[in-house]
């Protein structure tokens, strides 16, 4: 439908887009007779809690925010930031002719512009604006052709958050229960919890193997012009069995296949026996190379490659990405699809022309194939947005913008470039040992005699060590049977290694691999395991917490089907199936939580999915009802070794080993936080059992007769005394113990009683200045510090508190008082250079914890990450995802701060003149008890309705919706 010119002309219509910053840009393009307007995201969803649920809802119905017994039906509320936006957006709406709704197109878009329909009850006509690129002639040819909104894409999205809330509100008190408080479970979260945890337990069974090869540097003779005249080859068969390579061993340790294990003797042996050997060419096989070009970004392959080459997690990824699409840079970043428009394919042919000649352009036009099972095909894949490509240097762009869109830009282009062709080369060189024993030699080669597509682009690889694509080696004009001399032989040893650890990147191509989840929530998914505390970072690799392998191990034991892969996958396909309109959500749901329903089909569906623990699609409410067989011990208890358990308690994890302390008391130690799982050797916890832990017994302070202990606690060692028995602990006549914290310099394996005394006994009185005001020096939050009434100084070091004099502590007072920061500190480590803002990164140590720094942007370390090991590029991904949280302007939060304190200065008048007449009233009603009873509650009434005029909400920053 096109727009009608009474409404242009004379009319107005109200379009609501989902970020402030999408408004401000689509406004631009559609100029007088529009008002763009954000929702800032969702403005209506089921409750956070209980008190959120409206008064009419008792029972499970107030704790879910779902009503299972009435088909499933969701209790929506407008969520509290959202009130003034919905006020704000029914104000526009009254003065409108006509509502667009254009929010993102998919499911989340969708349910929004539903949900705003909703809550608005619009009574002028409504229509769905859709578009994949804010350009100005997508934004014209969006609002010329609306659609009708799609139910089924709502439905699909309704299913799926009801059926998420239904697995977080049930399985999470569970953990709650059972593991620790506050805990949370989800459909997605706790599969790729369990995903980390697995390549853990692999890494803790994994036992290193040796295996040892032979390289040689072989030599045809003089070479030609160009050509290499020596070449390096691997040993790969002796006596015609194959040499073991890294590939051949199991986790254990053994061999899984048929080859040769060679030691270092046997290496080293037959290195000798093949020093004075003539070797010759046995086989040259030479194929042809081709290599097409990768496909079009989605959003998966964006993370991926990302993280890869520019160091960004994959919330950093999307957040950049969201701003290059709302400010017109790029078309829209959640997609599964690798489609291009014909006009995105012409736009990168004529740069494929114009930046590297005609030779480079294919015949045809490229086309790519979906891989994404389901994929939202109405979506494009992710490129540079308009029917001409900005390159880079005319984006303007800056920082990780810039790059961002320079990696989109390069690998668009590429999509639509010639294959890159060579010629790939296998060198077969054999000679017979001094004793008798043949031994064979491989060397391969690689020439691109045209580059193609990599003129553009290459991908990256996981493997930090992979031979990329456009990596050439070049071997000489060898034949069959030319003689060659082997100028160097060398034996080489090598150990196997654990597998490897997950990195973001890694991690979202498994999830997408095993069809788990949708990509456009990957990026959230690994947000939320890092914050829950499930998983930490260590260097780019996502290390499991000891707590995750408990949760892991309950819901596997006891929820076996909800984190099963399979499962989750099938149940992705039933979402699918409702989004097309081929399965119903209602029995869906039935056959999910209560284990009942229609359509309980075998063959395919998610009933056959899982392992056979017997709970069957459905019986949630069941699961979670019966917990007597759950023992809470038993789940969080881990065997080490040598008898020794590692436990996770509600205060962290820690390990124990029965009956070796005193009166056969086991003993315990605190494991720290942050060790990753695989360094807990056995060794490593005895270690950390013989340290000093627990209570220590110091003697008796022979003035009160106490005894006196020193402990390690929460908030690190402390000394303190041990009051009598019967001592009032609570009440008006509680007695506290003295407690003093050790000097940084102290450990409980060195301190005395002497020292605790000494530490009790702050603070020390120093004396008193001219005027009699006393001085004391005290140990604080923040270090030593002197103090005279309300004015404190800061000490060099602790030890100053007991040395330091009366005329000292007044000599300091005589100095002008330091204000603002203190000295800079050098920094902890220096990391190199940052590929962004091109500064010196370095580690510093801050007020709250070690950070890293490039001058202009500060990142505080994270769990996991340690001043020892962090590596520069982590130091520049932690800076990146600093960057891309784009902090709000400062005039606007001087603004909103001054609206504020307008509004709460008025209201504080209004309320001052309440209580004024209030005041008045009273008096004047004394005469009457019951008269004044009235008056009071007349006056109240007003004084409270004054006070309840609230001020204006401050307006909201851009959502990342």
């Amino acid at each position: 439908m096109s727009p009608t010119r009474e409404t242009a002309q004379g009319g107005r219509r109200l379009v609501i887009v989902e970020s402030p910053a999408k408004a401000k840009t689509i406004k631009g393009y559609l100029g007088p007779g529009y008002v763009v307007e954000a929702s800032v995201g969702h403005i209506r969803d089921l409750p956070n809690g209980a008190a959120e649920v409206p008064e009419k809802y008792t029972g499970e119905v107030r704790r879910l925010g779902v009503d299972v017994e009435h088909d499933f039906q969701p209790i929506y509320v407008v969520n509290a930031d959202k009130k003034s936006q919905v006020k704000k957006l029914k104000e526009l709406l009254a003065d409108s002719d006509e509502l667009f709704l254009a929010t993102d197109e998919d499911r989340e878009g969708e349910a929004i512009a539903w949900h705003l329909q909703q809550v608005l009850k619009p009574k002028v006509p409504v229509r769905r604006m859709v578009f994949h690129e804010i350009t100005k002639d997508a934004i014209q040819a969006a609002v010329a052709n609306p659609r009708e909104l799609n139910q089924r894409l709502v439905d699909a999205q309704e299913t799926r958050r009801i059926l998420d809330r239904l697995y977080g509100y049930e399985v999470s008190p569970v953990l709650w229960k059972k593991v620790m408080p506050r805990l949370s479970a989800g459909r997605v979260q706790s599969v790729a919890t369990r995903l980390v945890v697995e390549r853990e337990r692999d890494r803790i069974a994994f036992r290193s193997a040796e295996y040892w090869d032979l390289t040689g540097t072989f030599s045809p003779g003089p070479g030609s012009a160009g050509e290499p005249a020596a070449f390096g080859a691997r040993l790969v068969t002796v006596d015609g069995r194959r040499v073991a390579q890294g590939r051949d061993f199991g986790p254990d340790g053994r061999l899984r296949t048929d080859t040769l294990q060679l030691d270092e003797a046997a290496a080293r042996a037959l290195a000798g026996a093949l020093a004075d050997t003539r070797f010759a060419v046995r086989s040259v096989e030479s194929k042809p190379y081709r290599r097409s070009p990768y496909a079009p970004f989605r959003t998966t392959t964006l993370q991926q490659e990302a993280s890869r080459k520019l160091g960004f997690g994959a919330k950093a990824t999307m957040q950049v990405a969201q701003k290059l699409y709302e400010n017109g840079f790029i078309t829209y970043m959640r997609t599964d699809s690798t489609t291009l428009s014909e006009t995105a394919v012409a736009a990168a042919r004529a740069q494929v022309t114009q930046l590297y000649g005609a030779e480079y352009l294919p015949d045809k036009p490229r086309t790519y194939a979906g891989k994404v099972k389901n994929a939202q095909e109405a979506h494009e894949a992710i490129r540079p947005s308009g029917d001409r490509f900005r390159t880079p240097a005319e984006t303007g762009l800056t920082g990780d913008q810039f790059r961002l869109y320079e990696l989109i830009w390069k690998r668009t282009v590429a999509s639509q470039m010639k294959d890159a062709v060579g010629n790939s080369v296998t060198v077969r060189i054999g000679g017979t040992a001094s004793d008798g024993r043949d031994a064979e030699f491989s060397a391969s080669g690689k020439t691109i005699t045209f580059h193609g597509f990599m003129k553009a682009y290459v991908e990256g690889a996981d493997d930090p060590n992979a031979e990329l694509d456009d990596r050439e080696r070049r071997l000489p004009q060898v034949a069959e049977g030319d003689a060659l001399t082997a100028e160097e032989i060398t034996a080489d040893g090598h150990a196997t290694k654990p597998p490897a650890r997950y990195t973001e990147a890694s991690l979202v191509k498994e999830l997408e691999e095993r069809e788990i989840g949708r990509p456009s929530t990957y990026a959230s998914i690994i947000g939320t395991i890092l914050d829950r505390g499930y998983v930490f970072k260590k260097g780019t690799a996502l290390v499991p917490s000891f707590l995750s392998f408990a949760v892991v191990n309950l819901l596997e034991k006891h929820f076996g089907r909800l984190v099963d892969y399979d499962f989750t996958a099938k149940m992705e396909d039933d979402l699918d199936r409702i989004a097309r309109g081929e399965a119903q959500a209602v029995p869906w749901l039935k056959r999910f939580y209560f284990g009942e329903g229609e359509g309980r089909e075998t063959g395919g569906g998610a009933a056959d999915a899982g392992n056979s623990d017997g709970d069957h699609l459905g019986g949630l409410k069941e699961l979670v009802t019966d917990l007597g067989a759950i023992d809470a011990r038993e789940v969080s208890s881990f065997p080490v070794g040598n008898g020794i358990v590692l436990r996770v308690g509600r205060y962290g994890p820690y390990i124990e080993k029965p009956g070796e302390g005193e009166d056969g008391a086991g003993r315990r130690a605190d494991v720290p936080a942050d060790l990753p799982p695989d360094e807990l050797s056995v060794e490593y916890a005895e270690e950390l059992l013989a340290k000093p832990s627990g209570d220590f017994e110091l003697g008796t302070d022979p003035e009160t007769g106490r005894t006196i202990v020193a402990k390690d606690g929460r908030y690190g060692p402390y000394v303190t005394e041990v009051l009598p028995e019967g001592t009032p602990k609570t009440g008006k006549n509680a007695v506290k113990p003295r407690t003093a914290s050790l000097f940084k310099s102290m450990s409980l394996d060195t301190v005395t009683l002497q020292d605790a005394l000494r530490l009790m006994s702050l603070p020390r009185v120093v004396g008193k200045d001219p005027e009699g005001v006393e001085i004391t020096a005290q140990n604080g939050r923040y270090g030593p510090y002197l103090k005279r009434g309300t004015d404190s100084r800061s000490l060099e070091s602790e030890d100053q508190l007991f040395t330091i004099t009366l005329d000292e502590a007044l000599a300091i007072y005589a100095q002008p008082k330091q204000r603002g920061r203190a000295a800079a500190k050098p920094p902890l480590k220096e990391l190199g250079t940052d590929p962004v803002s091109e500064r010196p990164v370095v580690v510093k140590d801050g007020r709250f914890g070690p950070y890293v720094t490039d001058g202009e942007t500060n990142a505080t370390l994270r769990t996991g990450d340690s001043v020892e090991t962090i590596t520069p590029e982590r130091g520049y991904e932690l800076l990146a995802e600093k960057r891309a949280k784009a902090p709000a302007k400062k005039t606007a939060k001087k603004a909103a701060a001054k609206k504020t304190t307008t509004a709460k200065k008025t209201a504080a008048k209004k309320t001052t003149t309440a209580k004024k007449t209030a005041a008045k009233k009273t008096t004047t009603a004394k005469t009457a008890a019951k008269k004044t009873t009235t008056a009071k509650k007349t006056a109240a009434k007003k004084a409270t309705a004054a006070a309840g005029a609230e001020p204006a909400a401050a307006p909201r920053a851009a959502s990342d919706e």
